[in-house]
């Protein structure tokens, strides 16, 4: 298994570095995300949903306070991850923010729950940070977060 992913990881390194166009390179690499999150889903034994953005989820728990909407503000504790199991970052203690200034899978992913619940998602590299990459998330990473929705505002 470890080696399907080391393949798939290489063969994204690759794709990613061949010329092109912006467009072409943008469809290459959805298509590489899409099988990285496909072998991650499968070797992890997660019953994931694929959202038409790309962005695939599992809500774990429903909630049953209000759902967020772009406008909204929201209080969340959440783990990040990278698809090697990678922990690039998480808050043990509530953090708040406006939906609208996370990443576009953020954006996406916490309205599908409501206040009280918890979901998984997997942000496929342009929902994500894309070929810039930030900090300790390399350049068109998949990023595999578990969040739980504490407050909607």
């Amino acid at each position: 298994m470890k080696r399907s992913i080391l393949f798939l990881l290489v063969c994204a390194v690759i794709l990613a570095s061949c010329g092109g166009g912006s467009s072409s390179q943008m469809s290459r690499q959805a298509a590489v995300d899409d099988s990285l999150i496909q072998v991650y889903i499968k070797a992890n034994h997660i019953n994931a949903t694929k959202h038409s953005s790309g962005l695939y989820y599992q809500i774990i728990k429903e909630g049953t306070g209000a759902n967020a909407a772009s406008n909204s503000s929201v209080d969340v504790t959440y783990e990040g991850k990278l698809t090697t199991g990678l922990v690039f970052d998480h808050s043990v203690t509530p953090i708040s923010f406006a939906l609208k200034d996370v990443v576009e899978g953020w954006q996406i992913g916490i309205p599908l729950v409501k206040a009280g619940g918890k979901i998984m998602l997997i942000i496929p590299s342009h929902l994500g940070y894309g070929p810039g990459g930030s900090g300790p998330i390399p350049e068109n990473a998949v990023l595999v977060f578990d969040i739980d929705v504490l407050k909607v505002q």
